[in-house]
């Protein structure tokens, strides 16, 4: 059935932001609307100039018989600097401060709205990159893998501490636990991770980066390669030798007073490594989008 354009232009808009990384051709588009190729064409171009105007990503358009159009999420520089700072001035608050440095995390990695955000930075920080699997550790990074993987459009895969009977047979690794240099172990299901792919370790907190570590012992099992790290939060304090080198973090955990119960939350990297030129201190948050209003 033909449908008039402004209805046209809202259901492609939708299908691309619902599927991100999906090629779709302009002669299915057409079929499916029962317009003729030009005006496809012409739609594209409109929803294209829109997502980046909004900084809501790439409408990349391939020619040829076998090219189409797809939709490559991304942010905006001063959408992700504002997330960036309202997230510190929200971790700041001395309520989150938990026993051994820790920040309370949970309602955040539980609000849609913020691990949407999370996604598209992250999804935009490995624009352009192989990504074959998101892989994070149960439990409070998997909200964040998730979130990633829908804005990859790729699985994710979940490491464990211990073993589950319906995960089947699992392979397993010892590491160096960073905060406590405990031997710790987890697992993998053999079936959750193809050979020689490409993934990319995601976190929620990382500390002296043992766990990170772990998982990239993991990976070399698998005989796969680790694409890059994120973490959600990181801490810079009293912290030993980092495990790790090279990673990312949105968030830093830069001062903690635990015998006065205060805490001071920073940007992590993420904004130098993702942007030309980053604000080095904090941005005026102002109401337009307070996550906390």
């Amino acid at each position: 059935m033909k449908v008039r354009r402004s209805e046209r232009l809202i259901d492609m808009t939708s299908y691309f932001l619902d599927h991100p990384h999906k090629l779709v051709s302009l002669t299915n588009f057409a079929k499916h609307y029962e317009s003729a190729k030009s005006s496809i064409s012409e739609d594209l171009s409109i929803i294209k100039r829109t997502f980046a105007q909004r900084g809501l990503g790439i409408l990349e358009t391939i020619p040829g018989a076998a090219g189409g159009a797809r939709f490559i999420p991304s942010i905006g520089e001063k959408e992700a600097e504002k997330f960036v700072w309202e997230m510190a001035a929200e971790l700041s608050q001395e309520s989150r401060l938990l026993p051994g440095g820790y920040v309370y995390l949970s309602d955040l990695l539980g609000d849609p709205e913020v691990l949407r955000h999370i996604g598209r930075m992250i999804a935009r920080e490995y624009i352009g990159r192989q990504i074959d699997a998101v892989m994070t550790v149960a439990t409070k990074g998997v909200p964040i893998a998730q979130s990633v993987a829908y804005y990859l459009n790729i699985p994710f895969v979940i490491v464990r501490r211990d073993s589950k009977i319906t995960e089947g047979s699992t392979v397993s690794v010892n590491y160096v636990s960073g905060s406590s240099e405990r031997i710790e172990k987890m697992e993998l299901s053999k079936r959750s991770l193809d050979r020689g792919s490409h993934v990319l370790i995601v976190d929620d907190f990382m500390k002296g980066g043992g766990t990170i570590n772990g998982m990239r012992s993991m990976i070399e099992e698998f005989e796969s390669e680790v694409v890059g790290v994120t973490v959600f939060a990181e801490t810079s304090v009293n912290e030993g030798k980092r495990l790790v080198d090279d990673y990312t973090s949105i968030l830093n955990v830069d001062n903690v007073n635990k015998s006065g119960g205060s805490i001071h939350v920073s940007a992590g990297n993420y904004l130098e490594r993702v942007f030309a030129n980053p604000k080095k201190e904090q941005v005026d948050l102002g109401a337009e989008t307070n996550f906390f209003n």
